[in-house]
């Protein structure tokens, strides 16, 4: 009896030190799965796409923020100055004026690829000072001002500080540059003002002069 005893003892320890053994695996599995994922991708890894505006050109005094991945000695913000140019640490001067951002990206990331192996960079205008229009003539403040969020011919004479006394009030126009020659653009204030051919009331473009005789 005792020799079977001790052998069911036996039998039954070994029982239970492969469950255990089974266990133990188990429980290192589960807590190995954390350690897999422990690596998620950050946005600093990788630049995100970015869109772009190809119609934008860029113009004299506008104000760009140029990033250069992972080279924060690189990146600012800058001017554009009246020359045109900008200046920057390994590139050196480069032409801004007369490109759009995606070219000038394209234009810095080759000057930098002497320097940096992949180069990544992105080029945002932060402020458009660039593109203006002029009103002259009967206003208390003639000038040229910038052009922002479309401007209406009537928004431009209020940014002009209104008419003075003698102003022409039903002979405004609006001298436009195109290709093909200048064009006048009639605006007779009181009738706009009157709520009546609202369709002179036109949204400025770069360029554009109102002439309040």
């Amino acid at each position: 009896m005792t020799t079977k005893a001790g052998i069911w003892w036996a039998e039954r320890m070994a029982v239970l030190l492969v469950g255990a053994v089974l266990v133990s695996s188990v429980w290192a599995q589960d807590a190995a799965v954390p350690t897999a994922v422990q690596s998620p991708v950050t946005s600093a890894d990788k630049p995100a796409d970015k869109p772009h505006d190809n119609s934008f050109v860029i113009g004299n005094d506008d104000v760009l923020a140029i990033n250069v991945w992972k080279e924060p000695d690189i990146s600012r913000s800058i001017p554009v100055r009246s020359d045109g140019k900008i200046s920057l640490p390994l590139v050196g001067e480069v032409q801004a004026a007369g490109l759009t951002p995606l070219m000038l990206e394209k234009d810095i990331a080759t000057k930098l690829k002497s320097y940096i192996a992949e180069p990544e960079v992105t080029v945002m205008v932060q402020q458009v000072n660039s593109q203006k229009f002029n009103i002259l003539g009967q206003v208390a403040k003639p000038g040229t001002y910038v052009i922002a969020n479309s401007p209406t011919v009537l928004d431009a004479i209020a940014l002009a500080g209104g008419f003075r006394d003698f102003a022409k009030r039903k002979s405004i126009y609006v001298l436009r540059h195109s290709a093909t020659g200048d064009t006048r653009l009639p605006f007779n204030y009181k009738d706009v003002s009157q709520g009546k051919n609202m369709t002179q009331n036109i949204k400025l473009q770069p360029g554009d002069t109102i002439i309040v005789p």
